[in-house]
């Protein structure tokens, strides 16, 4: 194994999952491509239309799919992204750890309400 005699004293070593994470990060960025545009071509239609005829747009099961897959696919790529920044960046261990855990919440809570108002056009609510 090749450590330092340093990283082998302070215990640290290889988290093991630093692999997974640039992988999920790279395929959820390549996701967003073609969500982004499946989502943005039924808005060029609806543009200049009037209120009901943009919910009807999104009343569509297809296209409120494609916009909840985008949001979901949006927030858990930020989410990762600013982890990987948190990281790298706070040193502090309990900055670090709040700043983490704060991210996780932000963005879960703002998907999820972005979800939800999706959801709820797409029901008639």
């Amino acid at each position: 194994m090749y450590r330092t005699p340093m990283s082998r004293v302070l215990g640290m070593g290889s988290a093991k999952d630093g692999v997974g994470h640039w992988w999920s990060q790279r395929l959820s960025a390549v996701a967003m491509i073609p969500l982004v545009i499946l989502a943005i071509l039924p808005l060029g239609g609806a543009i200049g239309s009037d209120h009901a005829a943009v919910l009807a747009t999104y009343a569509n099961p297809w296209n409120a799919i494609v916009l909840i897959l985008l949001l979901v696919v949006t927030f858990r790529h930020l989410q990762m992204g600013l982890q990987v920044v948190i990281e790298d960046y706070v040193h502090d261990k309990a900055w670090r750890t709040g700043l983490l855990m704060a991210n996780m919440g932000f963005c879960a809570v703002m998907g999820l309400a972005g979800v939800f108002g999706v959801a709820k056009i797409a029901l008639g609510a």
